[in-house]
């Protein structure tokens, strides 16, 4: 799979872990260049708390468009080192 913002390709990986419908690309699997940590934080019930990435392309700025549960609960083991993607981000 890979996942796309501005046409360009910031992710790739064929190890996909599918959770609600979100697809989890290892970490390993991310182009470090376009991602930017973020100070944005929320919290799931049963997956623990997760941490942002600003998505920047060309000097463009998709905030928030990626997150990881660094320390997920035990429900969530599935999805540790993984990142999803939203806010426009496509990926297929």
């Amino acid at each position: 799979m890979e996942a796309r913002w501005q046409n360009q390709t910031i992710a790739s990986s064929d190890d996909i872990v599918m959770l609600e419908g979100n697809a989890y690309f290892p970490q390993a699997a991310l182009k470090p260049e376009f991602f930017r940590p973020s100070n944005h934080r929320s919290s799931c019930g049963w997956k623990g708390e997760a941490h942002y990435f600003d998505v920047v392309v060309a000097g463009a700025e998709n905030p928030n468009a990626a997150w990881t549960y660094p320390e997920p609960k035990q429900a969530a083991n599935a999805i540790a080192g993984r990142v999803a993607f939203w806010k426009g981000v496509q990926v297929s």
